[in-house]
């Protein structure tokens, strides 16, 4: 079976399943008819061979630096230095996908939201989460079928696997321009529709075997080059202001789950404050650009894509930057986050980090 001794001696490395949008896509979006795309330099210029995967970054992203640090030193031993790979890629190479999806599955496809038509009317085609949910209902039923219904319910799914989410972003880009389908809605009512929805796909989840959650909250998004770019350099307050209440919501939503689903357990990232501590103080951390993009195009390269066909401007000290493109951290930010993730306190992830989550029994 796919279970590793994890360093220290703290037991088995979880399988990873891993759910959202651009922060955690890997590929899956390569191969969608979507305008959110990212398999084309400079795109993966610091990935190996400076390939572009589809990641949006110049090497790896949080779901890669996640999946770092959940093996740690087995990497080498193992293999598995990154985020497991996207299901469609698995779902077209069916003589490994049995081998394959015991290490887990990364299902994020980037432009796609909690909601249904998230994303569609700006990007195209992408998978929003209820139909990642359905993807993995499919794994689901595969490993069941290797390991037997019984221990894949009661250790391999609720003991063994890690079930990570990263969405929400897109819901409120979309509500900000008025493509959520919910125009008619004010702020707190469209706050209350999210919530109710992402309930139903976190317990579908549960309902499908999944126990141990971490999740990732919406960053300030109002803060990023294609917003600031737009706004006299200057972060939008009211997309913030949609950020913080997220992360509230949210908290409030996953303690209900842990109170009313026997087994729930979570890890909530507090990424608007792990941002806008970086950003507060970046030379800590090694950065000296926070605002413009390291790749891109016009004002503070926030408007237009990292696409090196049309003349992107690239950066040459990509270690130094906050963000790799116009929406999306670079490498080195993506490192930062996970590395908080692990090892953070409460002010950052609660109620446990991901590091506790991940080896709790």
């Amino acid at each position: 079976m796919a279970m590793h001794e994890a360093n220290g001696g703290k037991g088995p490395a979880p399988a990873l399943f891993i759910f959202g949008d651009s922060t955690f896509d890997v590929g899956t979006n390569n191969f969608l008819r979507s305008r959110a795309k990212a398999n084309f330099p400079y795109n993966g210029i610091d990935y190996y061979h400076s390939k572009p995967t589809g990641r949006f970054s110049n090497g790896f992203n949080t779901a890669d630096q996640i999946g770092k640090y959940i093996h740690l030193k087995n990497l080498r031993q193992f293999g598995y230095e990154q985020s497991p790979p996207p299901f469609l890629t698995l779902k077209r190479n069916k003589k490994s996908f049995d081998e394959s999806i015991l290490q887990g599955v990364n299902f994020a496809s980037a432009g796609s939201g909690i909601l249904r038509d998230t994303g569609s009317a700006q990007w195209g085609e992408v998978i929003f989460l209820g139909n990642q949910v359905e993807q993995f209902a499919l794994v689901r039923r595969s490993i069941s079928k290797m390991l037997g219904s019984e221990e894949a319910a009661t250790f391999f799914f609720s003991k063994a696997s890690l079930f990570l989410i990263s969405v929400g972003s897109n819901d409120f880009f979309d509500f900000a321009r008025n493509n959520s389908g919910a125009i008619h809605l004010g702020a707190e009512e469209y706050l209350a529709v999210l919530q109710l929805t992402y309930f139903s796909h976190i317990k579908k989840l549960y309902e499908l075997g999944a126990r141990k959650f971490g999740i990732l909250s919406v960053a300030p998004i109002g803060c990023c080059p294609a917003v600031t770019s737009l706004n006299g350099g200057n972060c939008m307050k009211p997309l913030n202001d949609l950020a913080v209440a997220f992360h509230s919501s949210t908290q409030g939503l996953l303690q209900r789950l842990s109170y009313d689903l026997e087994g729930f357990q979570y890890s909530l990232g507090n990424s608007f404050v792990m941002t806008t501590t970086l950003l507060k103080n970046a030379s800590s951390f090694g950065l000296k650009e926070t605002k413009s993009a390291c790749c891109g195009s016009g004002y503070l390269n926030g408007q237009g894509g990292c696409i090196q066909a049309e003349n992107a401007n690239l950066c040459a000290k990509r270690n130094e930057s906050l963000f790799w493109d116009w929406f999306h951290p670079t490498e080195i930010a993506s490192e930062l986050a996970a590395k908080t993730l692990f090892e953070g306190g409460n002010e950052f992830v609660s109620p446990i980090n991901l590091s506790q989550l991940a080896y709790i029994n």
